[in-house]
């Protein structure tokens, strides 16, 4: 009996000893992902995947304020209870701008995000959202993602392991893009404000992040991160309309400014043979404080002939 007991406690304490290390490399990699911003507690990714789901763009504000579904962890004021989510379409002809908003007092808002939407064809639409500077620290791009297989030069089909590339995500079958492109449909502006909530709703208390930023991994399979700026008329039709905390705006630039480095934007014009200008680079580069490059974004405008 003895040897039993003996054995029982060499063992949970061999497996405790195995597991420590193995648990705090996890929390390590875990942490490293966080910018110490209000943007990580907001996933773009979800936000793309519930107004996919979504029936109505009432419905979508639904969602984004419904606890299980994990994707507004925001506390902007820091009270330690979660922000409403309000939606508000900007809407100028077959061009919508879905504003995002967390009222933060009585006198204040902040946009989170702005989902941007536009028709491309009488059954094609993309779109993209955009996370605020104050929150994300810049302009940070999410949109639907598909990879498709590139055929190469093979008769009888594609070779194996041909390469793949990402395409633009046609979202016309969407529930939600298509209830906005109905005749009858007027443009939603929520009704809900600071201090004026609907009655189902009750805010619940931030999750730790590194629990919230496992929680809203699923959503990166489909939607991803990228640095090309596509759905342009849309965003000249929400700029004018942005709002922001001056609150929420200083304690983002304190914690940018905090990290150090540089920030430094280049140009670069391409040329055809007689001189006319073809397109216009500009990249964008973010060095962290040991001059290593932490972030790179860069914007190509073509310059079209005019008929």
């Amino acid at each position: 009996m003895k040897t039993n007991l003996r054995f029982f406690l060499f063992s949970a304490l061999a497996f405790a000893l195995l597991s420590f290390p193995l648990s705090a490399q996890d929390e390590d990699e875990v942490t490293s992902d966080s910018t110490g911003l209000p943007g990580d507690h907001f996933s773009l990714e979800g936000a793309l995947e519930l107004f996919k789901k979504a029936e109505s763009i009432e419905d979508f504000e639904k969602l984004l304020n419904t606890e299980d579904n994990d994707v507004n962890n925001l506390d902007l004021n820091e009270d330690g209870k979660i922000d409403y989510i309000r939606v508000v379409d900007r809407m100028d002809g077959d061009v919508h701008a879905f504003v995002l908003q967390a009222p933060v007092s009585e006198k204040e808002s902040q946009d989170v995000a702005v989902i941007e939407l536009e028709k491309t064809g009488n059954e094609s639409a993309v779109l993209q959202i955009i996370g605020d500077e104050d929150l994300y620290g810049e302009q940070t791009i999410a949109e639907p993602f598909e990879e498709e297989e590139v055929e190469q030069g093979g008769k009888n089909g594609p070779a194996a392991g041909s390469p793949t590339v990402a395409i633009v995500v046609n979202v016309w079958g969407w529930p939600s893009v298509r209830f906005v492109y109905r005749p009858a449909y007027v443009a939603y502006v929520s009704p809900w404000r600071w201090g004026l909530y609907p009655g189902w709703w009750r805010p619940w208390r931030p999750r730790p992040w590194g629990v919230f930023h496992v929680r809203v991994a699923p959503y990166r399979v489909h939607y991803h991160v990228v640095s090309t700026h596509r759905v342009v008329r849309a965003h000249r039709v929400y700029t004018p309309h942005r709002s922001h905390s001056t609150v929420v705006h200083t304690r983002t630039v304190t914690k940018v400014n905090a990290r150090g480095g540089t920030k430094t934007t280049s140009k670069t014009t391409v040329r055809g043979r007689n001189g006319n200008v073809k397109a216009q680079k500009t990249t964008t580069t973010r060095t962290g404080k040991h001059g290593n490059v932490s972030t790179k974004k860069s914007t190509t405008k073509v310059r079209r002939k005019r008929g």
